[in-house]
């Protein structure tokens, strides 16, 4: 019903800089939040930055000041712009989606659920 299609992840150098995207298209009414997570080999995956409807956002504490999170909501697109990469930012990015369907909308319920992208990698190394 939903599709979330990341892009932007590569090979960069540490301290060097990417922009991931990611689109959401399908049965959509409504998304309220939108978010980044990313999953390092042998680790869970963790949140990054998620940001409202409305451009309220909140940051791991391990990213502040590095990356920024940003979304169009009339192209359903969220941004994650990631500068100073380290090699720790190693990892699968996801990208989330809190997302009322046009069938959760007509039905009356408008109850959210989340969509998840497929991941795209990126990997910082010299």
């Amino acid at each position: 019903q939903v599709q979330l299609v990341e892009s932007g992840g590569g090979l960069v150098q540490p301290g060097g800089s990417l922009r991931l995207s990611c689109a959401a298209s399908g049965s959509i009414y409504t998304i309220n939040a939108m978010g980044w997570y990313r999953q390092a080999p042998g680790k869970q995956r963790e949140l990054v930055a998620t940001i409202t409807s409305g451009g309220s956002t909140n940051y791991a504490d391990s990213v502040k000041g590095r990356f920024t999170i940003s979304r169009d909501n009339a192209k359903n697109t969220v941004y994650l712009q990631m500068n100073s990469l380290k090699p720790e930012d190693t990892a699968v990015y996801y990208c989330n989606a809190d997302t009322v369907t046009l069938h959760a909308y007509y039905s009356g319920s408008y109850s959210p659920r989340a969509y998840w992208g497929q991941g795209t990698q990126v990997t910082v190394s010299s």
